[in-house]
């Protein structure tokens, strides 16, 4: 009885250990492919060349002054319409817990 079940319980475990290997080899087998592909090297070069722009630039990349005078015309709007607070910082929010009263229940 004992040895009926222990050989069904390895059976179980054994079909979940295979299962589990053959979905982690085919994941790690693109993590250990050190060559990319032509595709995937020119996406991942521009991505650099975009980075590199971007921190050299402060900013957005290859925009012009009209970039820079359409964002000033939209913040003027919405300063307009929600107050003066500075748009380019997340408000701060400050929740005070409510005050609940005892409420005695009546004798039924």
């Amino acid at each position: 009885m004992i040895l009926q079940r222990l050989f069904r319980f390895s059976s179980v475990i054994r079909c979940a250990v295979s299962v589990h290997l053959r979905r982690n080899v085919g994941v790690t087998a693109v993590a250990f492919n050190k060559e990319l592909d032509p595709i995937q090297k020119l996406f991942v070069d521009k991505i650099r060349e975009y980075r590199s722009k971007r921190q050299a630039s402060g900013g957005p990349v290859d925009t012009g002054p009209e970039y820079q005078q359409d964002l000033e015309k939209e913040l003027f709007k919405l300063k307009q319409m929600y107050g003066k607070a500075d748009m380019n910082t997340f408000p701060s929010f400050a929740f005070e817990d409510p005050k609940f009263e005892a409420v005695e229940k009546p004798q039924s």
